[in-house]
């Protein structure tokens, strides 16, 4: 479902959404937490419990996930994976579909047993919704994530980050290197033609 221009931010991405697919509630300055409230916070955490979808049909984005899964209890974060840098180049290159698409994702209920039941209901049943609905025919793949936490997500997605920057230096190391041979190789050649015709003459 997209969205109008006055769901966007100033920085083109609707309210709550990162540029990586994070639809969920708006960052704030955080203020500390009185022991009360963490307490609060922390018991939260523990009643919350997170599915996991598979594929994320074409064109779906977070506010579409979360509209859809809102019908079925509180919903608490969503975290679409963007599909490959690699991929959305060539896509965007040789197609007319120039929005980003999603590989899979969590959603994280406020309810652990709302989501269970969500996952045993939903999975490997058809999206529905009225006829001609883009995704009518379109199937859901998730289950539920028992004693997986929001946190345990975003660390795996930092440790992926990070490991994603490091791949990048060293292939752009790799490059310099080759790009030093090349050069090398190529003054090589332009002495050894130079002696050739000096010799030559």
């Amino acid at each position: 479902e997209d969205v109008s221009e006055g769901d966007l931010s100033q920085d083109g991405l609707e309210e709550g959404m990162d540029p990586v697919g994070f639809a969920g509630p708006s960052q704030k300055v955080v203020k500390p937490l009185t022991p009360e409230a963490l307490a609060a916070f922390k018991a939260s955490q523990e009643r919350a419990g997170v599915i996991y979808i598979s594929r994320i049909p074409p064109g779906m984005r977070p506010t579409k996930v979360r509209h859809i899964m809102g019908a079925y209890g509180e919903v608490g974060r969503v975290y679409l994976q963007q599909e490959d840098p690699k991929r959305a180049y060539l896509r965007r290159k040789y197609t007319s579909t120039k929005k980003p698409h999603f590989t899979e994702g969590w959603v994280e209920f406020k309810d652990k047993r709302v989501a269970r039941s969500v996952a045993d209901m939903l999975n490997a049943q058809p999206i529905g919704g009225k006829k001609g609905t883009r995704w009518r025919d379109d199937v859901w793949t998730m289950k539920y994530l028992p004693k997986f936490k929001w946190n345990m997500l975003t660390e795996q997605i930092a440790h992926e980050a990070a490991a994603h920057a490091a791949q990048l230096r060293v292939e752009l190391s790799q490059s310099r290197k080759e790009q030093r041979e090349y050069l090398k190789n190529v003054e090589l050649a332009r002495v050894l033609d130079k002696r050739a015709e000096r010799k030559r003459k």
